[in-house]
C-alpha cells in the first residue's frame, strides 16, 4: 500500500486558557504572582506571562531561573531557589489555581460558534493545556456549564513531557483516531503550544489577541485604537516568529476561515511540514 497525503482535515487540537476560555489568559498568570508573593518574592504579571504554555512546575522553574527573580528569592531566603523550592511554590500555586479558576472561566466571544462550524465539517475537537489534571477537571466542568465540551482532553501531567514537546498533541491524535498528523491543526496562544504542534507535524494557528501575548480583557482589546492594535499585532507576530506558526489570527472566532484555507492546501497536495 502506498502512502497518500490527506486531502481534508480530521481534527483540531485546541488550547484552553487564552484560546477557548479566559480572554487574556489571566487565570494562570495572576495566580503565579500571588503564589510567589506568599513566599515574599515579587513577580510582575509581565514576568509571569513569559514562559506561559509550559506545564506549571516547569513554568515556575523557568521563572526561578530568571536572574532578577532568583536574586529576589536569594534576598528573601539567603539562597537560590532549588527544585524543592520550586515544588513548594507549585504546591502553593495549585490550591490557589483551583480556588480561583472560576473567576476566569468565561468562554471567549465567538468560540462556541466557531467550534460548531468545525463540527459541522466533521472535525473532531481535541484539547490540551499547561494545566495539570486536577485543575483541568475544574476547567472542563466550568466549560461544560457554558456549553463547550471537547472530544478529548489531555493535561500536562498525563504525558511524560509537556510543551514544547509534542506528547499532548499526539495523545489527542491517538485518542481521536486520526490517521495522519498532517490532517490536524494545533491552535494556541503561546509559543510552546505552537512548537508542540510543529513538532507533532501538524498545521499550527497562533492567536495574537485573545491570549497571553496581548494580555488584555476582551473589553480592553475591543477598545484599542486601530493603530495601537496594529502595532500590537506586529509585536506579537515577532514573538511567534521562532515557533513558525502557519497562520496568525486574532481569536478563535477567525478560525473557520483558516480551516477552509488549510483544506484547500491539502487538496492541492501541500503538507504542514513543507511550509
Amino acid at each position: 500500500m502506498n502512502y497518500q497525503t490527506p486531502d481534508r482535515l480530521q481534527a483540531v487540537v485546541l488550547d484552553w486558557a487564552g484560546t477557548v476560555v479566559d480572554f487574556g489568559s489571566f487565570a494562570p498568570t495572576q495566580i503565579f504572582v500571588e503564589a510567589f508573593a506568599e513566599f515574599g518574592v515579587a513577580v510582575s504579571l509581565e514576568e509571569a506571562r513569559g514562559p506561559m504554555g509550559m506545564g506549571k512546575w516547569d513554568h515556575i522553574r523557568t521563572l526561578c531561573n530568571q536572574p532578577q527573580i532568583a536574586e529576589r528569592y536569594r534576598a528573601a531566603f539567603a539562597r537560590l531557589p532549588s527544585d524543592d523550592d520550586v515544588t513548594a511554590l507549585y504546591n502553593r500555586f495549585m490550591p490557589l489555581q483551583i480556588e480561583k479558576i472560576a473567576e476566569h472561566s468565561a468562554l471567549i466571544p465567538g468560540a462556541l460558534q466557531a467550534i460548531a462550524q468545525l463540527r459541522e465539517q466533521g472535525l473532531k475537537i481535541g484539547s490540551c493545556s499547561g494545566y495539570p489534571a486536577v485543575v483541568m477537571a475544574k476547567v472542563v466542568e466550568l466549560a461544560r456549564s457554558n456549553g463547550y465540551v471537547a472530544d478529548h482532553v489531555v493535561a500536562t501531567d498525563q504525558v511524560p513531557n509537556g510543551r514544547p514537546y509534542p506528547a499532548q498533541a499526539l495523545a489527542n491524535v491517538i485518542a481521536l483516531g486520526v490517521d495522519d498528523v498532517a490532517a490536524c491543526v494545533k491552535v494556541d496562544d503561546t509559543w510552546p503550544g505552537i512548537l508542540e504542534g510543529r513538532k507533532a507535524g501538524m498545521w499550527t494557528v497562533a492567536l495574537t489577541c485573545s491570549g497571553n501575548a496581548l494580555g488584555l480583557t476582551y473589553a480592553q482589546f475591543k477598545a484599542l485604537p486601530a493603530e495601537a492594535l496594529s502595532l500590537e499585532r506586529e509585536r506579537i507576530s515577532q514573538m511567534f516568529e521562532g515557533s513558525r506558526p502557519h497562520y496568525l489570527i486574532d481569536t478563535i472566532a477567525d478560525l473557520p476561515a483558516v480551516i477552509d484555507e488549510i483544506n484547500a492546501r491539502l487538496a492541492r497536495g501541500e503538507m504542514p511540514q513543507g511550509s
